[in-house]
């Protein structure tokens, strides 16, 4: 039988976030070992949503998430024998809804995970402040990550700049018990019904403003019952995950990253599952594994070096000139169009235009050729992938662009510039994925699609194209791109090798 213990707080409230779940949550298992009573909420912030179009996939998968977690709430409650317990779900500003609800329900204390983006940590600042003014605590802690902050840092206390150092101190220190969850389960008694004058419906998108999007239509599925779905499918698949990862047109990643985004699955679980599977001798989940790192690795760099949101991480590519004016505008405008003439470069943003992913490898492709093929500023490609990405992370989105763009942490050094032909003929040799996204494309014979200005006239004749009226000649010459980036690179080098003499 559990164990008991006298609790401090009688009541108390779980603000959720980025922890979309009741299985393994840290902040529920935190307030349901301290109070007696315990409610849970989601705020629609809209300090973060009323900025964003109206049809976003996102939000929809979050109230789709929300349903999903209001079930899993009253079925965890009615299985330790409590009934009415709901979701309380509110729309406005979240510094204004969080202290409003904690009096109306007259908790003692919220409990929330750890939330590390800029904006986060001033509203959850603004939170406390709230809170304490009507005698009311704010306890936070962490969730989203396996390790975070200063846990993993350098022996003279100093936080890793470079992941291969970083992935070493990690994995030396992980073990079962840095895995172990945090039950729920056998607390829920705790979990009590809505007072009658709270409302805790789950608002439909239209009640807070948005319009369905194609979500439904995508093979994403929603909440903890969709991410369990996703994992065990990707188990099975798991030991091959080296093998098949870099090429798009074949089902080689977890897809769980939206549902790691939002909370909906436990990255403790996952974590777990591939530490032991890499123990065992699986190359596949060892290489899974450290995907998972690399996420935790950009979250510590944020959290050391907040100023990564708008700026280099490495100060002196600060001094990089990128092109602006008409042309590059239009420039941009293809590359978000998918319209460059390079029918992987293209492809690639058409899926993330059409579904809100875009596959690991396409998106190192597709951010390469935004700064080194087009001569244009990292920050424009990293807010349009912000804008699109279903599974947007601040942290792991500024850490990839930065990578591409050679100003960041550990990134690819300035003259390793990607040829989208060369990736193409290597990641989607029968051009599946090509196909699939550029359908004016797929009759072209496999040998033409990567480059179909290099095509002979009777395959173009035969599939039935004709250039610049059915798919686009290249907007810019890889060899002259390339000359012209280490040309931008190199003098910001020269600069600041003349000024450490």
């Amino acid at each position: 039988m559990p164990t008991t213990h006298a609790k401090p707080l009688s009541s108390a409230l779980v603000w959720l976030r980025r922890d979309l779940r009741v299985d393994d949550n840290a902040a529920l298992h935190h307030a349901l070992h301290a109070a007696r009573r315990v409610w849970c909420a989601f705020v629609f912030d809209r300090t973060l949503l009323d900025p964003l179009p109206r049809v976003d996939r996102r939000v929809e998968f979050i109230r789709d998430s929300l349903l999903d977690l209001d079930a899993q709430l009253a079925r965890t409650a009615t299985q330790a024998g409590v009934a009415g317990v709901r979701l309380v779900v509110r729309h406005g500003e979240a510094v204004t809804e969080i202290p409003r609800l904690a009096r109306e329900l007259d908790v003692q204390a919220v409990f929330a995970s750890h939330d590390d983006d800029p904006y986060a940590l001033t509203r959850d600042a603004r939170v406390r402040g709230a809170l304490a003014e009507a005698g009311i605590a704010l306890h936070t802690g962490k969730d989203h990550v396996v390790f975070e902050r200063a846990e993993v840092m350098t022996a003279t206390l100093t936080p890793y700049s470079v992941f291969t150092p970083y992935k070493s101190a990690w994995l030396k220190r992980v073990d079962a018990q840095a895995l172990s969850a945090w039950p729920v389960a056998e607390l829920a008694g705790a979990l009590a019904p809505l007072p009658a004058a709270v409302p805790a419906a789950v608002p439909t998108l239209g009640d807070i403003g948005f319009e369905a999007s194609n979500l439904h239509a995508l093979k994403l599925p929603a909440g903890a019952g969709g991410a369990e779905t996703l994992w065990h499918d990707f188990v099975e698949r798991i030991d091959g995950y080296a093998q098949t990862r870099d090429f798009p047109g074949i089902k080689g990643p977890s897809y769980l990253s939206t549902h790691l985004r939002f909370g909906t699955i436990s990255v403790r679980r996952l974590a777990r599952e591939a530490w032991q599977r890499m123990q065992g001798g699986s190359r596949g989940a060892e290489v899974w594994l450290s995907e998972l790192i690399w996420r935790e690795f950009y979250h510590q760099i944020l959290h050391h070096h907040p100023h990564v949101v708008g700026h280099a991480f490495r100060r002196e590519y600060e001094a990089l000139r990128f092109d602006h004016g008409r042309q590059a505008n239009a420039h941009y405008a293809a590359w978000c169009e998918g319209r460059t003439g390079y029918p992987l470069v293209d492809a690639a943003m058409h899926q993330i235009n059409q579904t809100g992913y875009m596959h690991n490898r396409l998106r190192m492709v597709c951010a390469s050729f935004l700064v080194k093929h087009l001569g244009l500023d990292w920050k424009r490609g990293e807010a349009y992938f912000a804008e699109k990405l279903n599974d947007f992370d601040l942290a792991a989105n500024n850490g990839g662009w930065q990578w591409a763009a050679s100003t960041g942490c550990d990134a690819q050094p300035y003259f390793r510039i990607f040829n989208p032909v060369t990736q193409s003929q290597k990641f989607d040799p029968q051009g599946h994925f090509i196909r699939r996204y550029l359908p004016q494309l797929a009759r072209l014979p496999d040998a033409a699609i990567h480059a179909p200005w290099r095509a002979r006239p009777i395959d173009l004749a035969g599939a039935g194209i004709e250039l610049d009226r059915d798919y686009p000649s290249p907007i810019v010459d890889h060899d002259a791109a390339r000359t012209a980036t280490l040309a931008r690179y190199a003098n910001v080098k020269g600069r600041v090798a003349s000024a450490a003499r």
